[in-house]
């Protein structure tokens, strides 16, 4: 195993909590229950994939990481000031799209940063990226 596998692995965990997290800062705001569906099944598998990263960590006997406090704190204030107004479902759908476009950005980075991480780890990347790629389409309609 290589360390790259490990940062790798641990990054793809952060970036998976702070997924997780923007979800629920913004779940009961949303007023649109198609949006909210597609938010709620995205969460679920968001929470299926962080429980790999978990198995994957434990077998490895490592620790996860957590997203950094800053980045976790920005994303509160940002998602709080921009529910202020009218059209939330709207501002949520942008929210959520600047965060998959976010995380799709930094798992690219980290996949070139590693190179030398395990294919599985590398695989769970990939299908982390596919998720974020696929939520990001669904909310285009709410934009």
């Amino acid at each position: 195993m290589s360390d790259d596998t490990i940062k790798l692995l641990r990054e793809c965990n952060a970036g998976i909590k702070m997924g997780i997290s923007s979800l629920d800062d913004v779940m009961e705001q949303v007023q649109n229950e198609s949006l909210k569906k597609i938010l709620q099944d995205s969460r679920e598998i968001h929470t299926r994939l962080k429980q790999e990263t978990k198995q994957y960590l434990e077998k490895y006997n490592e620790e996860g990481k957590e997203p950094a406090a800053i980045a976790k704190a920005m994303s509160k204030i940002k998602t709080e000031l921009k529910t202020l107004g009218e059209d939330n479902d709207c501002n949520i759908a942008d929210l959520i799209t600047d965060g998959c476009n976010m995380g799709i950005k930094s798992l690219y980075r980290y996949l070139n940063q590693y190179p030398a991480a395990e294919d599985e780890i590398k695989n769970l990347a990939r299908r982390t990226i596919e998720t974020e790629e696929a939520l990001r389409a669904e909310l285009r309609t709410y934009l």
